[in-house]
């Protein structure tokens, strides 16, 4: 079915139906020998708001009681896109959003949201190096890795007390730096074309760095699903500058997220030979681009991925890691309403 965090019922099961029955929220599937089983009920007063994701239903009886109850509506597409928001004649949606303007056009509150956005990076980058040294004990590059790891707790320390967004970029960019110098002794494969050079974007110079902005790009389109889904402005950040259609908060919340789920993405697929090297258009200019066959296994896995449990660090709860990015949206949300103290951003342990 999905689940119920933070108040907020998640309907995911292909084929589920929600229905109202006196005060509660009633759901259900139909099975192929025509019964009905039961997935689960929950008393209205407990909500604040319910996901529907996918082939699923809602029934308009049980619409009107969300919208007399105050518990907003969100639907989204089988992979994730926003697709609409439906709340009653109240809504808090520009309370919230009149908040996170004004934080982001105050310093001091905007870096704190920023400190944790970045804070979470470098912890993130730093875990999946360490990682890597547990599980491979003899792996090349073992003194050059270490040598990072301590690398960025300096940085993380320094990051701590940065006072300023500007001065808080620049360490953010010296850990990126440390990170992706080991990043090639991540990649196990013996294919001569897997080897990474250094970061490059727009456009990307070699196959990793093809890999992970279509997978950057792939989780940046669900996290800003996820900030529409709550009632955020997924083009207003604290850290990312504003620009015209550029998703500046998406891109502040994506930075939790690049090394942990993004970046262990494209290694999983390359050290487990799923990429074809000769499926690349590389372009007299230098640029390298994904061919098709490339882009639906890249599609394919990261949906199944997103099916897989993970055990959230700070509700201490099993939940699909599709379901994560709504939590963290939902968590930040709540932060600005002042309903929580800080934002606990997402730490792998």
């Amino acid at each position: 079915m999905g689940g119920r965090y933070l108040n907020t019922l998640y309907l995911t099961t292909p084929g589920a139906r929600a229905h109202r029955e006196r005060e509660t929220v009633l759901v259900d599937r139909r099975l192929e020998d025509g019964q009905t089983e039961k997935l689960g009920q929950f008393p209205i007063h407990m909500l604040e708001s319910i996901i529907c994701m996918g082939k699923v239903s809602m029934s308009p009886k049980l619409m009107d009681l969300c919208a007399q109850r105050g518990v907003s509506v969100a639907y989204f597409d089988p992979y994730g896109r926003f697709l609409a928001r439906v709340e009653g004649p109240v809504s808090g949606n520009i309370l919230l959003r009149k908040e996170q303007y004004r934080v982001s056009e105050d310093p001091l509150r905007a870096l704190q949201f920023a400190k944790a956005f970045i804070g979470a990076k470098i912890r993130n980058t730093r875990s999946v190096l360490q990682r890597h040294l547990r599980n491979y004990s003899d792996c090349d590059g073992r003194e050059d890795i270490d040598f990072a790891v301590r690398r960025l707790a300096v940085l993380l320390e320094k990051a701590g007390s940065a006072e300023s967004v500007d001065s808080l970029r620049g360490l953010e960019g010296q850990a990126a730096d440390e990170y992706f110098a080991r990043f090639n002794f991540l990649i196990k494969s013996t294919e001569k074309d897997f080897v990474f050079q250094g970061r490059s974007r727009r456009p990307p110079l070699d196959r990793i760095n093809a890999m992970l902005s279509f997978v950057y790009t792939l989780l940046t389109h669900d996290i800003r699903s996820s900030l529409e889904g709550v009632g955020l402005d997924p083009q207003c950040g604290f850290m990312h500058q504003d620009r015209p259609g550029r998703p500046a908060l998406a891109l502040d919340l994506l930075e939790e997220f690049r090394a942990p789920v993004a970046d262990r993405l494209v290694l999983s697929l390359v050290n487990l030979g799923q990429i074809d090297a000769g499926d690349f258009d590389v372009q007299p200019g230098g640029a390298v681009l994904l061919g098709e066959k490339n882009r639906n296994v890249i599609l394919t896995e990261w949906q199944k991925r997103k099916q897989a449990e993970i055990i959230h660090p700070f509700l201490e709860e099993s939940m699909p890691l599709g379901v994560l990015f709504h939590l963290q949206a939902l968590l930040l949300a709540r932060t600005l309403r002042g309903d929580m103290e800080y934002y606990p951003a997402f730490i792998v342990k």
